[in-house]
Protein backbone atom coordinates (compact mmCIF):
# COMPACT_ATOMS: atom_id res chain seq x y z
CA UNK A 1 0.00 0.00 0.00
CA UNK A 2 1.53 3.55 -0.64
CA UNK A 3 2.23 5.61 2.30
CA UNK A 4 -0.09 8.84 2.52
CA UNK A 5 3.58 11.05 2.03
CA UNK A 6 4.17 9.47 -1.41
CA UNK A 7 0.76 10.36 -2.76
CA UNK A 8 0.88 14.25 -1.33
CA UNK A 9 4.23 14.47 -3.10
CA UNK A 10 2.60 13.09 -6.49
CA UNK A 11 -0.17 15.31 -6.22
CA UNK A 12 1.95 18.36 -5.45
CA UNK A 13 4.37 17.68 -8.44
CA UNK A 14 1.79 18.32 -11.24
CA UNK A 15 0.81 22.05 -9.26
CA UNK A 16 4.45 23.26 -9.26
CA UNK A 17 5.52 22.02 -12.98
CA UNK A 18 2.32 24.36 -13.92
CA UNK A 19 3.33 27.02 -11.46
CA UNK A 20 6.90 27.03 -12.83
CA UNK A 21 5.24 27.51 -16.68
CA UNK A 22 3.18 30.17 -15.27
CA UNK A 23 6.20 31.98 -13.89
CA UNK A 24 7.97 31.64 -16.76
CA UNK A 25 5.23 32.59 -19.08
CA UNK A 26 5.14 35.69 -17.06
CA UNK A 27 8.62 36.34 -17.02
CA UNK A 28 8.88 36.27 -20.62
CA UNK A 29 5.73 38.55 -20.95
CA UNK A 30 8.00 40.90 -19.19
CA UNK A 31 10.62 40.52 -20.90
CA UNK A 32 9.06 41.74 -23.72
CA UNK A 33 7.18 44.53 -22.45
CA UNK A 34 10.40 45.85 -20.89
CA UNK A 35 11.89 45.13 -24.59
CA UNK A 36 8.84 47.12 -26.33
CA UNK A 37 8.95 50.02 -23.91
CA UNK A 38 12.74 50.71 -24.20
CA UNK A 39 12.13 50.51 -27.91
CA UNK A 40 9.01 53.33 -27.78
CA UNK A 41 9.56 54.69 -24.87
CA UNK A 42 11.43 57.44 -26.51
CA UNK A 43 9.11 58.21 -28.76
CA UNK A 44 5.88 58.05 -26.31
CA UNK A 45 7.73 60.39 -24.33
CA UNK A 46 8.16 62.87 -27.05
CA UNK A 47 5.29 62.40 -27.99
CA UNK A 48 3.41 63.22 -24.36
CA UNK A 49 5.45 66.11 -23.85
CA UNK A 50 3.90 67.48 -27.30
CA UNK A 51 1.07 67.23 -25.93
CA UNK A 52 0.20 64.66 -29.68
CA UNK A 53 -1.29 61.75 -27.28
CA UNK A 54 -0.54 58.54 -28.60
CA UNK A 55 -0.90 56.04 -26.32
CA UNK A 56 1.94 53.33 -25.72
CA UNK A 57 -0.35 50.69 -26.31
CA UNK A 58 -1.41 52.50 -30.25
CA UNK A 59 2.52 52.15 -30.18
CA UNK A 60 2.49 48.96 -30.04
CA UNK A 61 -0.41 47.63 -32.25
CA UNK A 62 1.24 50.03 -35.07
CA UNK A 63 4.25 47.66 -34.38
CA UNK A 64 2.20 44.60 -34.40
CA UNK A 65 0.47 46.08 -37.80
CA UNK A 66 3.97 46.76 -39.65
CA UNK A 67 3.46 50.36 -39.52
CA UNK A 68 6.03 52.81 -39.31
CA UNK A 69 5.47 54.18 -35.85
CA UNK A 70 8.18 56.90 -35.84
CA UNK A 71 7.23 58.72 -39.00
CA UNK A 72 3.01 58.68 -37.48
CA UNK A 73 4.47 60.10 -33.95
CA UNK A 74 6.26 62.78 -35.85
CA UNK A 75 3.68 63.69 -38.23
CA UNK A 76 1.42 64.00 -35.52
CA UNK A 77 3.52 66.30 -33.77
CA UNK A 78 4.18 68.44 -36.10
CA UNK A 79 0.54 68.49 -36.83
CA UNK A 80 -0.58 69.48 -32.95
CA UNK A 81 2.33 72.04 -32.86
CA UNK A 82 0.82 73.74 -35.93
CA UNK A 83 -2.46 73.67 -34.38
CA UNK A 84 -4.10 70.96 -36.34
CA UNK A 85 -6.43 67.88 -35.09
CA UNK A 86 -5.27 64.90 -36.39
CA UNK A 87 -6.21 61.23 -35.14
CA UNK A 88 -3.50 58.86 -34.82
CA UNK A 89 -6.30 56.16 -36.47
CA UNK A 90 -6.74 58.34 -39.58
CA UNK A 91 -2.58 59.31 -40.18
CA UNK A 92 -2.28 55.31 -39.48
CA UNK A 93 -5.14 54.06 -42.16
CA UNK A 94 -3.41 56.63 -44.83
CA UNK A 95 0.05 54.91 -44.25
CA UNK A 96 -1.61 51.53 -44.66
CA UNK A 97 -3.55 52.79 -47.89
CA UNK A 98 0.12 53.47 -49.23
CA UNK A 99 0.13 57.68 -48.28
CA UNK A 100 2.80 59.93 -47.61
CA UNK A 101 1.47 60.81 -44.30
CA UNK A 102 4.32 63.67 -43.63
CA UNK A 103 3.46 65.10 -47.43
CA UNK A 104 -0.40 65.26 -46.53
CA UNK A 105 0.71 67.05 -42.89
CA UNK A 106 2.39 69.36 -44.42
CA UNK A 107 0.42 70.51 -47.19
CA UNK A 108 -2.36 70.79 -44.46
CA UNK A 109 -0.21 72.67 -42.55
CA UNK A 110 0.65 74.92 -45.75
CA UNK A 111 -3.30 75.40 -46.61
CA UNK A 112 -4.14 76.35 -42.71
CA UNK A 113 -1.82 78.95 -42.99
CA UNK A 114 -2.86 80.81 -46.21
CA UNK A 115 -6.09 80.28 -45.37
CA UNK A 116 -7.12 77.74 -48.04
CA UNK A 117 -9.65 75.60 -47.12
CA UNK A 118 -8.34 71.69 -47.42
CA UNK A 119 -9.50 68.84 -45.29
CA UNK A 120 -7.91 65.54 -44.38
CA UNK A 121 -10.41 63.35 -46.48
CA UNK A 122 -9.67 65.85 -49.65
CA UNK A 123 -5.80 65.99 -49.25
CA UNK A 124 -5.58 61.81 -48.81
CA UNK A 125 -7.75 61.08 -51.72
CA UNK A 126 -5.29 63.55 -53.68
CA UNK A 127 -2.19 61.80 -52.41
CA UNK A 128 -3.29 58.76 -53.28
CA UNK A 129 -4.71 59.86 -56.36
CA UNK A 130 -1.08 60.29 -57.15
CA UNK A 131 -0.95 63.91 -57.33
CA UNK A 132 1.23 66.03 -54.55
CA UNK A 133 -0.81 67.52 -52.83
CA UNK A 134 1.84 69.84 -51.12
CA UNK A 135 3.34 70.96 -54.30
CA UNK A 136 -0.59 71.90 -55.35
CA UNK A 137 -0.79 73.98 -52.35
CA UNK A 138 2.24 75.58 -52.59
CA UNK A 139 1.28 76.30 -56.38
CA UNK A 140 -1.88 77.69 -55.20
CA UNK A 141 -0.41 80.27 -53.16
CA UNK A 142 2.40 81.21 -55.42
CA UNK A 143 1.86 80.20 -59.33
CA UNK A 144 3.76 79.18 -61.13
CA UNK A 145 4.91 79.74 -64.64
CA UNK A 146 4.41 77.02 -67.67
CA UNK A 147 6.68 77.60 -70.86
CA UNK A 148 4.15 76.79 -74.17
CA UNK A 149 5.34 74.39 -75.81
CA UNK A 150 7.30 72.56 -73.11
CA UNK A 151 11.07 73.05 -74.59
CA UNK A 152 11.79 69.42 -73.02
CA UNK A 153 8.92 67.88 -75.80
CA UNK A 154 8.99 69.93 -78.63
CA UNK A 155 11.48 71.73 -80.75
CA UNK A 156 10.42 74.99 -78.85
CA UNK A 157 8.13 77.04 -81.10
CA UNK A 158 4.72 77.06 -81.83
CA UNK A 159 4.63 77.39 -85.74
CA UNK A 160 1.49 78.96 -87.44
CA UNK A 161 0.41 80.35 -90.97
CA UNK A 162 -1.46 83.47 -91.02
CA UNK A 163 -4.00 84.21 -94.57
CA UNK A 164 -1.10 85.65 -96.33
CA UNK A 165 0.93 82.83 -96.07
CA UNK A 166 4.00 84.10 -93.80
CA UNK A 167 4.94 81.23 -90.89
CA UNK A 168 5.54 82.70 -87.93
CA UNK A 169 6.66 81.00 -84.61
CA UNK A 170 5.44 81.87 -80.94
CA UNK A 171 6.50 81.48 -77.80
CA UNK A 172 4.31 81.70 -74.71
CA UNK A 173 4.82 81.77 -71.07
CA UNK A 174 1.39 81.05 -68.96
CA UNK A 175 1.53 81.67 -65.47
CA UNK A 176 -1.41 78.87 -63.75
CA UNK A 177 -2.54 78.14 -60.11
CA UNK A 178 -3.68 75.52 -58.49
CA UNK A 179 -7.32 74.88 -58.12
CA UNK A 180 -7.54 72.20 -54.85
CA UNK A 181 -11.47 71.78 -55.99
CA UNK A 182 -10.35 70.30 -59.47
CA UNK A 183 -7.63 68.83 -58.35
CA UNK A 184 -9.25 65.27 -58.21
CA UNK A 185 -9.88 64.29 -62.19
CA UNK A 186 -8.56 67.85 -63.18
CA UNK A 187 -6.10 67.31 -66.33
CA UNK A 188 -2.84 68.02 -66.00
CA UNK A 189 -0.21 71.04 -67.15
CA UNK A 190 0.11 69.18 -70.24
CA UNK A 191 -3.36 69.84 -71.46
CA UNK A 192 -2.72 73.42 -70.36
CA UNK A 193 0.00 73.75 -72.94
CA UNK A 194 -1.72 72.18 -75.74
CA UNK A 195 -5.11 74.26 -75.55
CA UNK A 196 -2.66 77.25 -75.51
CA UNK A 197 -0.94 75.94 -78.44
CA UNK A 198 -4.07 75.27 -80.00
CA UNK A 199 -5.38 78.81 -79.24
CA UNK A 200 -2.35 80.68 -80.71
CA UNK A 201 -2.60 78.63 -83.95
CA UNK A 202 -6.55 79.64 -84.19
CA UNK A 203 -5.45 83.10 -83.43
CA UNK A 204 -2.29 83.37 -85.77
CA UNK A 205 -4.59 81.22 -88.43
CA UNK A 206 -7.13 84.22 -88.84
CA UNK A 207 -4.90 87.09 -88.88
CA UNK A 208 -5.44 88.78 -92.66
CA UNK A 209 -1.80 89.50 -92.37
CA UNK A 210 0.90 88.75 -90.68
CA UNK A 211 2.28 92.19 -89.85
CA UNK A 212 -0.98 92.90 -87.63
CA UNK A 213 0.23 89.86 -85.48
CA UNK A 214 4.00 91.71 -85.00
CA UNK A 215 2.09 94.70 -84.27
CA UNK A 216 -0.06 93.61 -81.49
CA UNK A 217 1.01 89.94 -80.09
CA UNK A 218 -1.07 90.70 -77.21
CA UNK A 219 -3.95 90.18 -79.35
CA UNK A 220 -3.39 86.72 -79.04
CA UNK A 221 -2.83 86.36 -75.55
CA UNK A 222 -6.65 88.24 -75.25
CA UNK A 223 -8.11 85.91 -77.27
CA UNK A 224 -6.45 82.44 -76.21
CA UNK A 225 -7.30 83.53 -72.52
CA UNK A 226 -10.67 84.24 -73.59
CA UNK A 227 -11.21 80.65 -74.78
CA UNK A 228 -12.13 79.55 -71.20
CA UNK A 229 -8.64 76.96 -72.01
CA UNK A 230 -8.58 75.93 -68.05
CA UNK A 231 -12.18 74.33 -67.84
CA UNK A 232 -11.72 70.99 -66.36
CA UNK A 233 -8.26 71.21 -65.59
CA UNK A 234 -6.47 71.40 -61.77
CA UNK A 235 -5.17 74.88 -62.62
CA UNK A 236 -6.85 78.18 -63.30
CA UNK A 237 -4.77 80.37 -66.11
CA UNK A 238 -3.92 83.77 -64.42
CA UNK A 239 -1.98 84.97 -67.85
CA UNK A 240 -0.85 84.71 -70.95
CA UNK A 241 1.74 86.10 -72.07
CA UNK A 242 3.68 85.72 -75.95
CA UNK A 243 7.36 85.58 -74.97
CA UNK A 244 8.30 86.02 -78.70
CA UNK A 245 7.53 86.36 -82.36
CA UNK A 246 9.79 85.12 -85.13
CA UNK A 247 9.08 84.91 -88.95
CA UNK A 248 9.49 81.79 -90.81
CA UNK A 249 9.09 80.79 -94.17
CA UNK A 250 6.97 81.95 -97.08
CA UNK A 251 4.91 79.20 -96.83
CA UNK A 252 1.99 80.67 -99.11
CA UNK A 253 4.35 80.85 -101.80
CA UNK A 254 5.93 77.65 -100.95
CA UNK A 255 2.24 76.59 -101.83
CA UNK A 256 2.26 78.37 -105.02
CA UNK A 257 5.58 77.04 -106.30
CA UNK A 258 4.82 73.25 -105.56
CA UNK A 259 1.57 74.02 -106.95
CA UNK A 260 3.03 75.38 -110.41
CA UNK A 261 5.33 72.66 -110.44
CA UNK A 262 2.37 70.31 -110.50
CA UNK A 263 0.73 71.92 -113.44
CA UNK A 264 3.31 71.81 -115.03
CA UNK A 265 4.05 67.99 -114.85
CA UNK A 266 0.40 67.60 -114.95
CA UNK A 267 0.98 69.96 -118.72
CA UNK A 268 4.01 67.81 -119.66
CA UNK A 269 2.23 64.56 -118.74
CA UNK A 270 -0.72 65.93 -121.71
CA UNK A 271 1.83 67.12 -123.96
CA UNK A 272 3.93 63.60 -124.02
CA UNK A 273 0.49 61.98 -124.18
CA UNK A 274 -0.43 64.24 -127.61
CA UNK A 275 3.01 63.39 -128.88
CA UNK A 276 2.85 60.07 -128.52
CA UNK A 277 -0.40 59.98 -130.31
CA UNK A 278 0.46 61.96 -133.21
CA UNK A 279 3.59 59.25 -133.64
CA UNK A 280 1.17 56.92 -133.68
CA UNK A 281 -1.21 58.82 -136.07
CA UNK A 282 2.07 59.24 -138.53
CA UNK A 283 2.86 55.59 -138.32
CA UNK A 284 -0.75 54.51 -138.87
CA UNK A 285 -0.49 57.03 -141.87
CA UNK A 286 2.79 55.84 -143.59
CA UNK A 287 1.89 51.95 -143.23
CA UNK A 288 -1.22 53.09 -145.00
CA UNK A 289 0.94 55.33 -148.03
CA UNK A 290 3.31 51.80 -148.32
CA UNK A 291 -0.24 49.61 -148.29
CA UNK A 292 -1.36 52.00 -151.41
CA UNK A 293 1.79 52.25 -153.10
CA UNK A 294 2.46 48.39 -153.14
CA UNK A 295 -1.26 47.87 -154.85
CA UNK A 296 0.50 50.24 -157.59
CA UNK A 297 2.05 47.53 -159.80
CA UNK A 298 -0.71 45.57 -159.56
CA UNK A 299 -3.10 48.68 -161.05
CA UNK A 300 -0.45 49.18 -164.03
CA UNK A 301 -0.58 45.67 -164.90
CA UNK A 302 -4.48 45.26 -164.70
CA UNK A 303 -4.41 48.78 -167.20
CA UNK A 304 -2.30 46.74 -169.68
CA UNK A 305 -4.20 43.92 -169.73
CA UNK A 306 -7.54 46.02 -170.20
CA UNK A 307 -5.78 48.29 -172.85
CA UNK A 308 -6.09 51.58 -170.54
CA UNK A 309 -2.44 52.22 -170.36
CA UNK A 310 -0.05 52.09 -173.33
CA UNK A 311 4.01 51.38 -173.14
CA UNK A 312 3.93 55.38 -173.75
CA UNK A 313 2.30 55.92 -171.24
CA UNK A 314 4.19 53.73 -168.73
CA UNK A 315 7.59 55.41 -169.46
CA UNK A 316 6.12 58.74 -168.72
CA UNK A 317 4.97 57.25 -166.00
CA UNK A 318 8.44 56.27 -164.68
CA UNK A 319 10.35 59.34 -165.82
CA UNK A 320 8.03 61.60 -163.66
CA UNK A 321 8.64 59.10 -160.60
CA UNK A 322 12.76 59.55 -161.81
CA UNK A 323 12.59 63.41 -161.66
CA UNK A 324 10.34 63.52 -158.47
CA UNK A 325 13.18 61.13 -156.86
CA UNK A 326 16.34 63.37 -158.14
CA UNK A 327 14.06 66.66 -156.46
CA UNK A 328 14.15 64.60 -153.52
CA UNK A 329 17.31 63.92 -153.46
CA UNK A 330 19.21 67.49 -154.39
CA UNK A 331 16.41 68.77 -151.60
CA UNK A 332 18.16 66.29 -148.88
CA UNK A 333 21.23 67.42 -149.93
CA UNK A 334 22.21 64.27 -151.79
CA UNK A 335 23.45 62.92 -155.00
CA UNK A 336 20.80 61.53 -157.05
CA UNK A 337 20.76 57.81 -157.80
CA UNK A 338 21.17 57.28 -161.60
Amino acid sequence: MYNLSNIVLAAANPVRVIGTAVLVVLVLVAVVFFLLFLKFFRLWLQARLSRADVKFSELIGMWLRKVDTRTIVLSKITAVQAGLTLTTRDLESHYLAGGRVPNVVRALIAANRANIELTLKTATAIDLAGRDILEAVQTSVNPKVIDCPDPERSRGTIDAVAQDGIQLKAKARVTVRANIERLIGGATQETIIARVGEGIVTTIGSAITYKSVLENPDDISKSVLAKGLDAGTAYEILSIDIADVDVGENVGAQLQAAQAEADMRRAKAEAEKRRAMAVAREQEMKALVVENEAKVPLAIAEAFQKGNLGIMDYYRLKNIGADTSMRDSIAKGKKPEA
